[in-house]
């Protein structure tokens, strides 16, 4: 568990925590860069993120920003809107090689567009990693979707929204950038701040091999863990288990599973078809034999759950989007669990949901 300064910590024990957190290391070769980006995902060309477009020829506009080194270069030099597009496609073949984040766009990037339309400035020398690190939906893209809609009303113009993957950029900054589904009339919490030696992403991942520093590196504040799941970042008991020592990580959890039951009662009782949820695109799909697992051929494309209502529909994104940042108990842990507390409550105004015990950051 964490061991928080005692109350009453003057400024100057606190600044001696920070102080002694380890120094950046030499800096590494040319060689050493090189053998660490050739061991990334960024440099993987056999990964479905690099040959997902083989059998069509080409990697179009809307994707090549992220899935190629002329994509994100073509759109840091350009006006970047739409976010996250360029108006041209890419030939196939290419990975995220060393000028995608080295060119003078990049170098030069200060603010980055999210697809909320927010702008954010303060992510420094990370500014290159936020643009293709944030999720390609929002709480605008949920909200236009079901704008004027019954919140219960089964409607045949929606379809499940996916955020895409790993977003931790947009859960980093929270209600700044609204990467969530945010309930009206809800508070969020907004950028995640941590001290200074860990405030950028290259701070706490690698930039060429993209590995996550060791924990040791966390330990001068966060005493006695041995995985970043045990970090905890607060004592509230939130998911009213009685444990306030077990890792943050364990209460978005346990939210995250009661979400997913929720949605799946939801479906049939309301939306009036079972739902199951799959690692598969499009992710949610029919539950044809109604017995809550993923069966053989469940998880197919002809399958996909295509009855939203609007309230699963918000529901559904946020549990997606906690989903795809695995790491969400890191970069801003409270706003997770008030996105899952939310589309909890939300569900529970139709169906029964436990919400006993549960508080809400």
């Amino acid at each position: 568990m964490r061991r928080f300064p005692a109350a009453g910590s003057s400024i100057a024990t606190v600044l001696a925590l920070i102080l002694s957190l380890p120094a950046a290391a030499q800096e590494p070769t040319i060689e050493e860069i090189t053998e660490a980006w050739l061991a990334s995902p960024h440099a993987d060309g056999s990964s479905g993120a690099f040959t997902h477009w083989d059998e069509d020829g080409e990697i179009p506009g809307t994707c090549a920003v992220c899935h190629s080194t002329t994509g994100v270069t073509d759109y840091l030099s350009g006006p970047m809107s739409p976010v996250g597009r360029i108006d041209h496609a890419v030939a196939l073949g290419e990975v995220v090689e060393c000028s995608a984040c080295h060119s003078d766009a990049a170098e030069a990037l200060v603010s980055v567009p999210f697809q909320s339309g927010a702008m954010i400035d303060t992510f420094g020398s990370s500014a290159v990693c936020a643009v293709c690190h944030q999720g390609r939906a929002s709480t605008v893209s949920v909200a236009n979707a079901v704008n004027g809609m019954d919140e219960d009303a089964v409607s045949a113009d929606l379809q499940f929204i996916n955020v895409h993957y790993a977003p931790s950029a947009a859960t980093l900054m929270g209600s700044a950038v609204r990467g969530g589904f945010e309930y009206e009339g809800q508070a969020y919490n907004g950028p995640f701040t941590h001290v200074p030696q860990f405030a950028q992403c290259v701070d706490c991942h690698r930039p060429h091999s993209l590995e996550v520093v060791s924990i040791d590196n966390c330990s001068t504040c966060h005493q006695g863990v041995d995985e970043f799941t045990d970090i905890r970042f607060s004592r509230v008991d939130f998911d009213g288990d009685g444990d306030v020592a077990e890792g943050i990580a364990d209460p978005i959890a346990t939210l995250h599973d009661r979400l997913g039951e929720a949605i799946g009662l939801y479906a049939a009782d309301v939306a009036g078809t079972p739902i199951i949820y799959a690692d598969a695109y499009p992710y949610f799909f029919i539950d044809t034999d109604g017995d809550g697992a993923v069966s053989d051929g469940e998880a197919a494309f002809p399958n996909r759950y295509q009855t939203w209502t609007p309230r699963l529909l918000q529901a559904a994104y946020n549990y997606q989007f906690v989903e795809k940042d695995s790491a969400a108990h890191i970069h801003n842990p409270h706003y997770a669990l008030q996105l899952l507390h939310d589309s909890l409550s939300s569900l529970s105004e139709q169906v029964e949901v436990d919400m006993e015990g549960l508080v809400r950051p």
